[in-house]
């Protein structure tokens, strides 16, 4: 057991990921585990309204007809298992669709499914205990509205499943790590108090469950990747019995995995590294350790557990209204002038049109004018320019309310100032608004089940009350080294130079992790990026840029990073948001643009000034 290794490969990092993936990942012919992640919270919803309108639907079906289907007979040949939470709210028909598929290629897989996560039909029970939102506090929304619940489950019960000889392991919602933990606990054996062992293989799978945005993809040194992109490798973790894993991608692949695109990707998402909460483990990220152990090879090491929570969080998906929105293009001299003065009437008259038909008014509306730099909502940083894309949204109560919107929109488009244009298609349609109601809900009130082929086993996921945490646990980082700049000469670089970085949303929440390339350039990027500072720059998102806790940030002495987690930044997040980046993808790119300031010496002698 001391020197056993296992090798995972990831395949999927939502739903719509590449098909080549599979095949790629089954060329190797050296994977003990390829696992796939297709859920998001928008997803769930999705596949929500998809079983409502048909029983069997309600999953992922290109898990069954385009990644096992084509690749069922090398898969069975190679002995590979596969893990997927492509269930999604109808797990049980994502099963029997594989079971389908395997029984018309005459071959012998097993099939189990996990189940349980699916609390839909409690949501009366669970309205009527007054639980509130984990985040805002407020209230249970209105059960009419109610889109889909589902807590997000461990990894305990896919490695059960693995115990009783599934080759295939189908999930609902779990955490995105977990399909990769699972197999881990199954192969060495681990229990659910070796928290420092299940911390990481959760990192590890935290790493893969992206895809190829670990192996060159989204990377801010994007042109070291960018040729090889078309062929990027699909990672790979080879995972040893005491937590330790190399991350990789297939010999041959495109992309890069390297100590920054590892760095990028461990702190994505993560918020407090020291108290990052999973089902089966509360993970202390903040002293892990990236090492080069050989070309597109990273030692990952250092990753600490502090016991388990008590609850699963569960997120309820419901419906809010709708909304609509559309792009103009404007050419020509003062195209941002014409782009605001477009909106502004295109407002008027859509809002006179919404009396005329007894209508409310819409209860939120963006602008955003991309090409002056105004993307962000912020200081506008060009004027007159000669080429604009005015993006306007609203939302509404009634479909009748965007569709006055859409319609009006474009009537009005022969009374604009000259130079508009657009690409030629059909008029955008109304959508539905999803929003996302977080809370925890007890261990013990989720039944879990895990099904095979043949048999049907309870798998409870509660642990000794000894070894849950249900709070922050309290571990110790040292303090940041402050720059100290006296009286010497002083230049200012873009921080760009000085990191990588990489954001990404948690509900109406933007994390956005900033990575020293060097650790001496930690003490100059930390006094250049404090709490204030990132607040100050993003205070024309933030709700209240004035109140405290509107921005953490959290250090990561391991990796030399820094995270900052900015609060009720994203126009309520996902589905939800008006925004152009509802999700805070770019948020990273536009921090790495400002300027911090260092030593002249110093600057000189690393190569940050000519």
């Amino acid at each position: 057991m001391a020197n056993k290794v296992i090798k995972i490969g990831g395949a999927s990092g939502y739903w719509g990921d590449a098909a080549l993936a599979t095949p790629q990942l089954l060329a190797t012919k050296d994977l003990d585990y390829i696992v796939y992640d297709y859920l998001a919270e928008i997803t769930m919803s999705i596949m929500a309204r998809a079983r409502g309108a048909d029983a069997t639907k309600g999953y992922a079906t290109d898990f069954v007809s385009a990644t096992l289907k084509p690749n069922l007979k090398a898969i069975a040949e190679q002995g590979v298992k596969i893990i997927s939470n492509a269930g999604g709210v109808n797990p049980q028909s994502c099963a029997e669709a594989a079971r389908a598929v395997i029984k018309a290629q005459g071959l012998d897989l097993k099939v189990a499914v996990v189940l349980g996560d699916d609390l839909l039909e409690q949501k009366q029970a669970l309205a009527d205990t007054g639980i509130t939102e984990m985040f805002s506090s407020a209230e249970f929304p209105p059960l009419d509205s109610v889109v889909s619940i589902n807590a997000y489950l461990g990894a305990f019960p896919i490695a059960h499943a693995l115990d009783q000889g599934a080759d295939i392991v189908i999930t609902g919602r779990c955490v995105d790590s977990a399909v990769t933990l699972g197999a881990c606990i199954h192969e060495f054996g681990w229990k659910r108090e070796d928290f420092d062992l299940l911390s990481q293989a959760s990192l590890a799978g935290h790493l893969i469950e992206c895809g190829t945005q670990v192996s060159g993809g989204n990377f801010t040194d994007w042109e070291l990747a960018v040729d090889t992109l078309a062929t990027a490798g699909y990672p790979i973790v080879e995972v040893q019995s005491n937590g330790d894993f190399i991350c990789t991608k297939p010999k041959g692949s495109g992309g890069l995995v390297s100590v920054g695109t590892v760095a990028e990707q461990l702190v994505y998402e993560i918020g407090d590294a020291q108290c990052y909460q999973l089902p089966d483990v509360i993970c202390d990220f903040s002293g892990v350790e990236l090492s080069e152990e050989s070309s597109d090879r990273i030692l990952v090491t250092g990753a600490k557990g502090v016991g388990a929570p008590t609850a699963y969080k569960t997120c309820v998906t419901y419906a809010d209204g709708f909304r609509g929105g559309r792009v103009i293009s404007l050419f020509g001299k003062d195209a941002d002038r014409k782009g605001e003065k477009l909106a502004e009437n295109i407002f008027i008259r859509v809002r006179e049109m919404l009396k005329e038909n007894g209508l409310p008014d819409f209860t939120d509306t963006c602008t955003e004018m991309v090409g002056a730099e105004d993307y962000f909502g912020g200081d506008r940083r060009l004027t007159n320019v000669r080429e604009v894309d005015v993006k306007i949204a609203v939302t509404h109560p009634s479909i009748k309310g965007i569709g006055v919107f859409l319609k009006e929109s474009t009537g009005i488009l022969l009374s604009s100032p000259p130079g508009v244009t657009g690409f030629a298609g059909a008029r955008p349609k109304p959508s539905p608004v999803v929003r996302l109601f977080s809370m925890l809900v007890p261990k013990g009130d989720v039944n879990i089940t895990v099904e095979t082929d043949s048999t049907s086993d309870q798998c409870s996921d509660v642990i000794s009350s000894g070894s849950q945490v249900s709070a922050k646990p309290l571990t110790q980082v040292p303090e940041i080294e402050a720059a100290s700049f006296d009286k010497e000469d002083c230049v200012e670089v873009p921080l760009v130079k000085l990191a990588w970085g990489r954001s990404g949303d948690k509900g109406n929440k933007a994390n956005i992790g900033i990575i020293a390339r060097k650790a001496e350039f930690l003490p100059y990027i930390a006094t250049a990026m404090n709490v204030d500072s990132v607040a100050k720059y993003f205070q024309h998102f933030l709700a209240d840029s004035e109140t405290a806790g509107c921005v953490e940030r959290f250090y990561l002495p391991g990796i030399n990073a820094l995270n900052f987690m900015l609060h009720d930044v994203l126009g309520g997040g996902g589905m939800a948001s008006l925004r152009n980046d509802p999700q805070g993808k770019g948020y990273a790119q536009i921090l790495l643009d400002q300027p911090v300031r260092v030593h002249t010496a110093f600057a000189k002698e690393n190569g940050l000034i000519d």
